[in-house]
């Protein structure tokens, strides 16, 4: 492998390779053999202070971005109210337990899980990555305990029809096996000069030891087997019997190195946390400390700036209220806010029309046994080729007797379109079935299933807005009045809690630069 031009290999290069080849992991290692260290960005703090009149803020939607608003508005000394369309707080925060409604429209029905506290389904978020220190640092502040969410667990099991004879294998061995060959092909390439201009000799030397250790390499350079793949047997008692390994060719046919082998290492995955009982418990203790009114079942049917305010109508009781504030923090979603009674600028609400709805889909499962657990898997997630995507795992509740774990999670927008047309009951023997490869007698431990189909949920319609650009991201959280776009929905980054916080911290600056200017 040479590169055009003559020119020799960089470092730059040898990364560009690492990261095709073996993922982000090998990357940052090789960044570290050659003294780079990554850096970091904090966001903008939040500087929110007392208005210097009285000053009321309506605030649609009664998600992350909406609750943290409120909360902080009271903090100093805004009149706050909450409007939620849906029967319950969170948005897309959504934890399900025991006898919870899963409000899904055509499709509506209840959690059937058993009454214990210790099975619930984490419907929405499931992980909080370490640099997202906002959402954390509330976490702290409101008293929510947080537990590891084990992201990536090489003992979990990958499992593809075009590979290994459509047998699962611990993930552990497919991936001894990939990093073995990839630095077996770049160590040769070390030491017959291929790496020689521009790495000085202390760089080839620090390399070439760093290529033998991160793919276990024989003493000439060779990729012969590991014991990270685990043992064929023995390793205790009788010295341990080395996996024969697998030709790299066969590796390649599997598709889990596309995406699954390397998704715990990607920068928001490879340390990540979750709260402890269900992700809920941070929105749920959020609303508590809200002393405003939180009304609930109240759709927004519209929303019109005036001067200097807006006002806002919608439904409840049976009939229509109308209140007019000197704010309004909106988080409804983009695809419903569109068709809501407005008088905003044509091109604000083009905009709106233009964001792509995201489709996710989950499965959860109540199974009699951690049955896993007793095949050496605590928490983490398997992957397969099937539709179904993923296994994961609880990170918590280790040896209880039962547990729930997610027996789908679908990214492919084709694969939830057909998930969509499902009903619940064969979207639960669709996850059985295809499970059964990943977990052979898979089916004799199910006891309880619930889904979610984020498109179809009510007062939602969708979930993460698919990733849109800067400039249309800045744009559409621009106040337009009095009048503020806030969630996730409006960051560059959709789908994580820290943006939503993010989205509203920003907003809040903007009402408080405006307030101190008065």
């Amino acid at each position: 492998m040479t590169q055009q031009g003559g020119e020799g290999f960089t470092r730059r290069n040898l990364m560009q390779y690492a990261g095709a080849l073996a993922g982000s992991a090998a990357v940052y290692s090789i960044a570290g053999a050659l003294g780079a260290v990554p850096s970091f960005a904090n966001a903008q703090p939040l500087q929110l202070d007392a208005s210097r009149r009285p000053c009321k803020v309506l605030i649609l939607g009664a998600g992350m971005a909406g609750l943290i608003s409120a909360y902080e508005l009271e903090k100093a000394g805004y009149e706050v109210q909450i409007v939620e369309a849906s029967h319950r707080i969170g948005g897309r925060s959504l934890t399900l337990r025991h006898g919870d409604l899963i409000d899904e429209i055509g499709n509506k029905r209840y959690c059937q899980f058993d009454n214990d506290p210790g099975l619930y389904f984490n419907a929405g978020p499931a992980r909080i990555p370490s640099e997202h220190s906002n959402i954390l640092g509330y976490c702290k502040e409101l008293g929510v305990q947080l537990e590891p969410f084990i992201n990536s667990n090489r003992a979990a099991w990958m499992q593809f029809d075009n590979f290994n004879n459509g047998q699962r294998m611990r993930q552990q061995q497919f991936v001894a096996e990939s990093r073995g060959f990839i630095s077996e092909i770049v160590s040769k390439g070390v030491s017959n000069g291929w790496l020689d201009q521009p790495l000085n000799n202390l760089d080839k030397d620090r390399l070439q030891e760093f290529l033998s250790r991160f793919g276990d390499l024989s003493a000439d350079g060779q990729y012969l087997g590991s014991n990270r793949s685990g043992y064929a047997s023995g390793g205790l008692l009788t010295p341990g019997i080395i996996k024969p390994k697998v030709p790299f060719e066969e590796l390649l046919a599997s598709d889990f190195w596309r995406l699954g082998m390397n998704f715990g290492e990607a920068a928001p995955m490879a340390s990540v946390m979750q709260a402890v009982g269900g992700m809920d418990t941070i929105v749920r203790t959020l609303a508590e400390k809200v002393r405003g009114t939180i009304t609930l079942n109240a759709p927004v049917v519209s929303v019109k700036t005036v001067s200097d305010g807006v006002t806002v109508t919608w439904r409840e009781g049976g009939g229509l209220r109308t209140e007019t504030a000197d704010y309004c923090l909106n988080s409804i979603p983009g695809q419903l806010l569109s068709g809501i009674d407005n008088n905003f600028p044509d091109e604000f609400v083009a905009k709106i029309k233009a964001r792509r709805r995201g489709k996710l889909s989950k499965v959860g499962l109540q199974m009699s046994s951690r049955f896993w657990e007793e095949e050496g898997v605590y928490g983490g997630i398997s992957w397969t080729g099937a539709d179904i995507t993923q296994i994961m795992y609880p990170s918590g509740g280790f040896g209880s007797p039962k547990g729930v774990l997610v027996g789908a999670y679908i990214f492919s927008p084709v694969l939830n379109d057909q998930f969509m047309a499902m009903t619940s009951e064969e979207r639960i023997q669709m996850a059985l079935t295809q499970g059964e490869k990943l977990h052979p007698g898979y089916s004799k431990y199910f006891e309880s299933g619930a889904s979610v189909a984020w498109y179809r949920m009510n007062h939602m319609l969708g979930c993460t807005a698919t990733e849109i650009d800067d400039s249309t991201a800045t744009s559409l959280r621009q106040p337009r009045g009095n009048h503020y776009l806030i969630g996730d929905q409006v960051a560059h980054h959709s789908g994580w809690q820290e943006s939503a916080v993010l989205t509203a911290h920003e907003a809040l600056n903007s009402i408080q630069a405006r307030e101190a200017a008065r």
